[in-house]
């Protein structure tokens, strides 16, 4: 069963109990299987029959037809064709699947998470055994140098230069962190990664101690995600019962420990410095580099950082070879990516796709394209700092470069599909407000600069925009970008500075004309009464400030010069009589 499904499987457990299956099912509660848009979602095996949208009545139904009777039932299937190759690939001619390639997720939604057996049996830890007992260090890092695997936390430095920077500095100690503190809105890409396979993370992270030299591990995670938390947990212990966590790890002379640290949800404690001061125990804060962390980190000494999804990569490259995962992806970015996909998309979910698959291949082959019909308007890849891209875009490579040069950033994997209703101005501001009040306010540039720009932008969305101020926003957004002391800063204006070069029309429509055309700011919305008004009195009793006027089975009108435009009439109405104007 898939994860969020707890209360349905004590139901089930329930079910097998009152039938006398007990001792004849099995129940597993899996990770992600990625397809959001259709949990919460049972795998009945044999035959591997996928249910979707499931509801608490459907479980009894489930056991009685199912189970029992050997029937599945059709109206709760989800009709896709599942295969799986050596590499836990999941493809066929399906919609959501097909052009997707699991390497980072490959065990999640396949694997008992809470079962070391189940990982054990998909060739979990044969990397760690191969690193420990057939390569060197060195090797180690020069397969993943062959590799070409950049760090997939959002900047994607080369994944080996960074471990072979950390191995070359001379210390009796050193660390090696996960960074699992994932603070993006709509992002849930670590949080899934940890929650359906904990132990590729901790192997990943146990070959890159062995690589560079360390013997401690940290997993610095957000305390909002319980679930992870408590599974990384057992995953751990279980580690450590099997011998593979702590002293002469699978009899050799390697020691490794590892431990959670929890963070508070600060949106900067992503940031490597900040993360590093946070576990210290200090403020998060970051701090300017050189030296990096590489050189000195953790408590002053050489420290290797990486995101989850950069570990869960780790165990496959030794396993199946650098050349192997090179083969895969674009000239400079080979491999794999992990998509959070949401926003105005049919197939809502975790995807993970080769780098270079376009960006109309995400949305409308494997997201389904926009729901109702609507138009598409943009994409916004990079989480809250990322760039939001038309539809002239559609078709560029989803790698590092290709991005970059659009005008947006790759980010740890947040993709937010915008539609035909949404205001560019109003998004904007959404994403500049998140990121305004998650600065830290250590530099100026940040904190005063990222304050006054959303203080414009709330003037443009009321409609007191002025002539200038795009230009403003624009002198702002890049002056903030240079001279910030770290990523968030520095990438702080990107939603306004690319919703001005790719809808600078709609900013300028707020100032000049004082009007939204996808009619979301409130202060440039009018409420009219069409023909279809039966004279009921709803609104105008409903008015708040009693600007509605007309007598009963006649059509009603509004005063809009006293009309406060709180949307109350509209939300009223049961005859679609309101329009927005």
């Amino acid at each position: 069963m898939q994860q969020g499904m707890r209360h349905l499987s004590t139901l089930l457990d329930e079910q097998l109990e009152r039938h006398g299956l007990k001792d004849r099912v099995k129940i597993n509660v899996s990770g992600c299987l990625g397809m959001c848009h259709k949990g919460p979602i049972m795998v009945v095996n044999p035959g591997y029959t996928l249910y979707g949208g499931l509801e608490e009545p459907d479980v009894a139904q489930i056991v009685r037809e199912h189970l029992i009777q050997g029937r599945p039932i059709a109206r709760l299937v989800i009709e896709e064709d599942h295969l799986f190759n050596r590499f836990f690939r999941i493809f066929g001619d399906v919609n959501f699947f097909g052009k997707q390639m699991r390497i980072a997720l490959r065990n999640c939604g396949i694997i008992d998470p809470e079962n070391i057996d189940d990982y054990l049996a998909l060739r979990g830890y044969e990397a760690l055994a191969k690193a420990l007992t057939d390569m060197t260090p060195q090797q180690v890092i020069d397969e993943l140098k062959t590799s070409g695997l950049r760090g997939r936390g959002g900047a994607g430095f080369p994944t080996g230069l960074k471990w072979q920077i950390t191995a070359d500095q001379v210390s009796g100690e050193k660390y090696v962190i996960c960074n699992a503190d994932e603070g993006d809105p709509g992002a849930f890409m670590d949080r899934s990664a940890i929650e359906g396979d904990p132990h590729t993370v901790l192997e990943g992270m146990m070959i890159g101690g062995y690589a560079v030299g360390a013997a401690q591990g940290i997993v610095y995670i957000r305390a909002e995600y319980p679930l992870a938390i408590e599974r990384l947990e057992r995953a751990m212990a279980q580690a450590r019962d099997h011998g593979l966590l702590g002293d002469h790890i699978l009899g050799t002379d390697f020691c490794f420990e590892l431990e959670i640290r929890l963070g508070a949800g600060a949106f900067v404690c992503g940031e490597e410095t900040a993360l590093i001061q946070s576990i210290e125990g200090a403020r998060g804060m970051p701090r300017p580099r050189p030296p990096y962390p590489s050189v000195s980190g953790l408590f002053g000494k050489p420290t290797l950082i990486n995101n989850v999804e950069t570990w869960a990569n780790i165990p496959v490259v030794i396993v199946d070879g650098g050349q192997w995962f090179s083969s895969i992806g674009t000239e400079k970015s080979q491999g794999t990516k992990v998509f959070a996909l949401a926003g105005k998309v049919v197939n809502t979910g975790l995807i993970e796709v080769p780098m270079g698959t376009t960006l109309r291949e995400i949305i409308y082959d494997i997201g389904g394209g926009i729901p109702h019909g609507k138009a598409f308007k943009a994409v916004q890849t990079g989480g809250p700092s990322g760039g939001c891209l038309p539809a002239d875009y559609l078709d560029t490579p989803v790698d590092y470069e290709s991005l970059a040069q659009a005008g947006s950033i790759m980010g740890s994997g947040g993709m937010i599909v915008i539609d035909e209703d949404s205001c560019m101005v109003d998004i904007a501001k959404f994403f500049l407000e998140f990121t305004q009040s998650e600065s830290c306010g250590k530099c100026t540039p940040c904190r005063e600069g990222t304050k006054r720009m959303f203080e414009i932008l709330t003037r443009i969305s009321d409609g007191r925009g002025q002539a200038g101020d795009i230009e403003k926003l624009e002198r702002l957004g890049d002056m903030i970008k240079k001279s910030s002391l770290c990523g968030l800063g520095q990438s702080a204006p990107n939603p306004v500075l690319s919703t001005i070069k790719n809808f600078r029309e709609e900013y300028e429509e707020h100032i000049r004309d004082h009007t939204c055309r996808a009619k979301v700011c409130p202060s440039l919305i009018a409420y009219a009464i069409n023909d279809a008004c039966v004279g009921c009195g709803a609104c105008k009793r409903g008015c708040p400030v009693n600007v509605i006027s007309g007598r009963t089975k006649q059509k009603h009108t509004i005063d809009q010069t006293q009309c406060v435009r709180c949307g109350l009439c509209l939300a009223t109405c049961k005859y679609d009589a309101i329009d927005k104007v």
